[in-house]
């Protein structure tokens, strides 16, 4: 354990909107341009449809990330699925496990809420992301039919069955 204390919070909280800010000015200096320009409705954050968490280390805001159920109108899945948005550590909170931490607890949140599989897109500028996810069993998954990514080029789609629930002892 880290001492993550991880808190559900709304997108429009103080922190939540520092963190999505943050991890935006990343995306901007590693991909220039506006940073991910995918919609972030408050609401879709909103349980059961969705949940934004803040982790805190010593009253600090250091990770952050979201869940949001994918509906009809942006893609057909055959059973419940989520988008993982916004996972984010802080640099200074960096290569302590707060990432793994914090994506098991958006696993088991969107678990409990009926969901079977949580997909994400990433940059391929992410090498350390794309590792971490994949070393966390997300695989390789085909994005085509995502309406919300269908005109992005050059991303990288994961995705992994939340059952059965992986062992984390």
């Amino acid at each position: 354990m880290t001492g993550l204390h991880i808190v559900p919070v709304g997108l429009d909280h103080p922190d939540a909107r520092a963190m999505c800010e943050a991890v935006q000015n990343l995306y901007r200096a590693v991909y220039g341009g506006s940073g991910d320009t995918s919609v972030m409705d408050d609401a879709h954050f909103v349980p059961p449809h969705g949940q934004f968490l803040v982790g805190y280390l010593d009253g600090r805001p250091a990770a952050s990330g979201g869940w949001r159920l994918i509906t009809e109108d942006r893609a057909r899945f055959e059973r419940p699925t989520a988008e993982v948005k916004r996972l984010y550590v802080d640099p200074a909170f960096r290569r302590r496990g707060l990432a793994t931490e914090l994506l098991f607890a958006l696993e088991d949140e969107a678990a409990a809420h009926g969901i079977e599989r949580l997909v994400l897109e990433t940059g391929p500028r992410q090498p350390e992301a794309i590792a971490l996810y994949r070393a966390l069993g997300y695989t390789d998954t085909d994005g085509r039919g995502w309406a919300e990514y269908v005109d992005y080029r050059g991303t990288v789609v994961l995705g992994r069955d939340l059952t059965p629930r992986r062992d984390r002892t």
